[in-house]
């Protein structure tokens, strides 16, 4: 990284590009150097306008499980979106992507989301939060029930950073 930091320091549209994937700015890096993970997904959110935010603290042990274990209400036609708080450490992160599958019986319906490309997080910019496209629960007596969904993060280069599985039901109210 600081290789990349000192190159061609005289070219003006370099040094904006480098800017543009935070290698110009200041602030020490920060993330423990032993850790070898590039990603750290540090919290997830459903926002619902009207509504408290839930948030899942994923540096808590055993919130993966907890996730998977017990699904949360959402009202049949709110409309919500998604966010995630992550960290990136030691290298530049290329194409980080959401990928989900919601199931209920038989019927499967996959999404993706583009995160983006990020740089490694200072302390002047300790972390990111990313937040999704607004979706619509679904509605009427076939649309309420029990949904269980596989999700993950995956980058450009195919590697997974997080795998998890969790539920959520559609009710009538909340």
């Amino acid at each position: 990284m600081d290789e990349y930091q000192q190159m061609d320091q005289n070219d003006e549209s370099l040094r904006k590009y480098k800017e543009s994937l935070g290698l110009g700015g200041g602030g020490e890096r920060i993330g423990d150097p032993s850790d070898p993970r590039q990603v750290i997904i540090k919290s997830l959110g459903l926002e619902v306008e009207g509504r408290p935010d839930i948030i899942i603290d994923l540096t808590n042990p055993g919130a993966l499980e907890d996730l998977k274990n017990h699904p949360f209400t959402i009202k049949e036609g709110a409309q919500f979106r998604m966010k995630a708080r992550f960290s990136v450490h030691h290298e530049i992160l290329s194409g980080l992507k959401y990928v989900q599958v919601v199931s209920r019986g038989p019927l499967k319906q996959k999404m993706q989301e583009m995160i983006g490309s990020y740089s490694p997080n200072t302390t002047d910019k300790p972390e990111y939060e990313k937040k999704f496209e607004t979706d619509t629960a679904p509605t009427g007596m076939l649309g309420r029930g029990k949904y269980h969904a596989v999700s993950k993060f995956i980058d450009d280069d195919k590697t997974t950073h997080l795998h998890f599985e969790w539920s959520f039901e559609v009710k009538k109210d909340w």
